[in-house]
Formats: C-alpha cells, sequence, structure tokens
C-alpha cells in the first residue's frame, strides 16, 4: 500500500510515518515532519522519476508514504497514484483543503462554490468562470496566480481573496480588488484565490453542491425581457441560436448587436461568461435591466462593432444580431477572433451570400436554415389560428480545426 497523507493546515500525525521506507514529498511537508531514520527521502519535481522509485519500493513490499497539501484526492496527487497503482494500492489519509481552509478564513460557506484548477492549465477557463459566477475558488500556479486573474478581472465588480501559506506560521490572508492584485507580486506561497460577489456570496439554500444547475428552461417567451417594438431575437430563432452556440461554464461568448440582450442573458444563464456590445444607449441600460432581472453577470460594453470589439478578450462563440450594411464586416472580424463557432440571424436575404462568404474566409464551415414560424393565436368564438412571424435568416459557422490564422494547413 502507498499511504497518501494530506497535510491541511497542520502537519501530518507522526504515526503516520512510522515504518516509512520512502517518503515523498514536497520540500515543506518534508522539511515538517520527523521521518523515520533509515527512510529514503524524495522532494518531488518531475513525477515520472518518483513513481519509477515508488514502483520499486512496491514490488519489494517496502512502505511508501506520500505526503500531500489538504485532501490530495481534491485536484491532488491521489488521481496521478490511482492511473498508476491502481485505487486498491492507496490508503488515503486526506486533510482540509486549501479550498475549505480559505472559506473558513474568511466565514463563508462554501457548497455552491465552483472550484476550478489554473495549476498547469490555460487560465481562461478560471477567468471566465469568475466572470460568470459570484463564488468561485482559484487553485493557481506559476503564471496563473493573483496578479494574472486580477489583470483579466479589472473590469468585473469582484473581491480577491488571495490566501497564501495556510496553515503555516507566515500565513496571511488578504482581500484585494482585481486591480491591486494585477499590481503586485506575490510569489509563490499563494494556496487559493477566492473570487467574490460579495453582494450575492451567501446565495440561497442549496441542497446539491457545486455550481448551479442547468435553468430548466431556455429560449424563454419574448415577455421575460424588456424590449422596444419588438426589436427582439424571437424565442424561436433563440432556441436554435442556443444550440449552435452552445455556451457553458468557463467559455467566453459575445452578443454582438446585443439590443435586449436576449440571447447574452440565455448564455450567461446556461453558465458562459457574456460580453454584450450594444451601440444604443437605451440599449446598454435595457440589456443591464434584463441581466439583473435574471440575476446573471452580463458585461455590457457601449459601442459600434468592430471598433468596439478590439480591447476584448477571445471569445469561443459569437452571436451576431445586428449590423445592417456593415453586417458582412462585422462577422468577419468576429469570426477572426472566435475559437469555435459564430451565429448570425438576420431578416435581410440580400446580406445572406456576403455573411457566408465572410466565415468561409475566416476559416468556417458554414451551414444555415430560414426559420418561419406560426404561433397559435386566439380568434373570437373560442377558436384558434395560426399568426405568422417574420422569416429569419440563421447561419452558423464551426471553425475547421486545419485552418489557422487564415491559412488552410
Amino acid at each position: 500500500m502507498i499511504t497518501v497523507v494530506g497535510t491541511g493546515t497542520e502537519a501530518p500525525p507522526q504515526e503516520c510515518l512510522a515504518g516509512a521506507e520512502l517518503v515523498v514529498g514536497g520540500r515543506r511537508h518534508l522539511d515538517a515532519v520527523r521521518l523515520p531514520e533509515a527512510a529514503e527521502r524524495i522532494v518531488l519535481g518531475p513525477l515520472a522519476p518518483a513513481l519509477d522509485t515508488m514502483a520499486e519500493y512496491l514490488e519489494k513490499e517496502r512502505r511508501v508514504v506520500v505526503l500531500a497539501s489538504g485532501d490530495p484526492g481534491f485536484f491532488g496527487i491521489v488521481r496521478v497514484l490511482a492511473e498508476r497503482f491502481g485505487p486498491g494500492a492507496l490508503d488515503v489519509r486526506p486533510g482540509v483543503s486549501s479550498v475549505a481552509a480559505a472559506f473558513a478564513r474568511v466565514g463563508l460557506p462554501w457548497e455552491d462554490a465552483v472550484v476550478v484548477s489554473a495549476h498547469g492549465r490555460d487560465l481562461r477557463t478560471a477567468v471566465n468562470v469568475c466572470r460568470a459566477r459570484p463564488k468561485v475558488a482559484v487553485l493557481t500556479g506559476p503564471g496563473a496566480g493573483p496578479a494574472e486573474l486580477g489583470a483579466a478581472l479589472t473590469a468585473h465588480p469582484r473581491v480577491l481573496v488571495v490566501a497564501s501559506a495556510l496553515g503555516a506560521g507566515d500565513e496571511r490572508v488578504e482581500r484585494v480588488t482585481p486591480t491591486e492584485a494585477a499590481a503586485r507580486d506575490w510569489g509563490t506561497a499563494v494556496s487559493v484565490v477566492l473570487c467574490l460577489d460579495e453582494s450575492r456570496a451567501l446565495g440561497a439554500v442549496r441542497t446539491v453542491a457545486g455550481p448551479s444547475t442547468a435553468p430548466a428552461q431556455w429560449a424563454l417567451e419574448e415577455t421575460e425581457f424588456a424590449h422596444r417594438d419588438s426589436m427582439i431575437t424571437k424565442f424561436e430563432v433563440r432556441a436554435l441560436a442556443l444550440a449552435r452556440l452552445g455556451p457553458r461554464l468557463g467559455e467566453l461568448v459575445w452578443d454582438v448587436g446585443a439590443g435586449s440582450g436576449s440571447v447574452a442573458v440565455e448564455c450567461a444563464r446556461l453558465g458562459a461568461a457574456v460580453v454584450a456590445v450594444e451601440k444604443a444607449a437605451d440599449g446598454v441600460e435595457r440589456i443591464r435591466a434584463n441581466a439583473a432581472a435574471h440575476a446573471v453577470d452580463v458585461r455590457v460594453v457601449h459601442g459600434s462593432a468592430p471598433d468596439a470589439l478590439a480591447e476584448l478578450d477571445d471569445p469561443d462563440a459569437v452571436f451576431v444580431g445586428g449590423g445592417g450594411r456593415e453586417l458582412p464586416g462585422i462577422v468577419g472580424a468576429c469570426a477572426r477572433r472566435a475559437r469555435r463557432s459564430v451565429v448570425v440571424a438576420m431578416a435581410a436575404l440580400d446580406r445572406v451570400p456576403a455573411v457566408r462568404a465572410a466565415l468561409t474566409r475566416a476559416g468556417f464551415d458554414c451551414d444555415g436554415v430560414l426559420l418561419q414560424s406560426s404561433r397559435l393565436a386566439p380568434l373570437p368564438g373560442d377558436v384558434t389560428r395560426l399568426a405568422a412571424t417574420n422569416p429569419v435568416f440563421l447561419l452558423w459557422g464551426v471553425r475547421n480545426p486545419v485552418y489557422r490564422e487564415g491559412v488552410a494547413q
């Protein structure tokens, strides 16, 4: 057996080390305990050599102990050990995870928190989760710490709680704004960063832990949104647009020419981080009101595309719902930035070829439909008729994986 001991916020009990012939762990974990005199010690760096040495000890039925941080089964070394040696070979003794300890330090429950690891991973997923959710714990790493996280969140109303050296004598727990976090060198002792919208940090009482579940309904009725003169993406069109956008937690979606923001709000309800771009001042306020009414975070940018897109982070998916004569150029600008897909809704037949060409030139496989629907409508005499809605063209492009930066590979 391999005994895997989580240190939590205290040193592990000394009896866990009794009889150990090989002890593996980070330098600070090894320095914090008294090792058996005959035990070999391996300071973790590259995992492969350490795993090979552990395998040699196991073959000779010699006792191995691994020291780890917090709960080693929570984004920790248990996964690697189970993959190499099998779960049955492990005796795991968890400590308090850094996430649990950090929330305890600030006096908050965390069953409704989203936990995301940026250690050795692309930071953009953690950033987008922080943009979309009010309570997030980010496990940090080199190049993905409080400074980098703060720099990406300066436009969002968040507080960062930076917990460093949890459980050690020099433990620090600091509340800072994203701007303050971005301006500092935090060193290597950061354990976890909590990203909080403090106005919603307590949240509702939950019976299921983790992020909020997907909404029970989407493609909501137009009456669910404030809008002007029926200028809103109809729910039939919105349903297919959402299916082609595929918004999900950890991704960023742009809604360009957002109007009422109905698509932006629906993408946010499905978990994505969302930026809505709208040139009309009254539209900007309407989008903010609709986002607040549905209790989601939507960043609203007041400006005209494509110029207003220049300072935004690259999106995973884009919905374009307006643009007039400039629509093909706007679609092209969006397509050059989108990582996965672009969806365009338009009423004018004349613009379809140019929009399709813009998607194709940017390396997207393009498809589309003309949506025509008739809704049930009551008539006097307790009878019903069909009332036709205006037809809408919906085009979508999915990035071709062999196409990069406008050049076929």
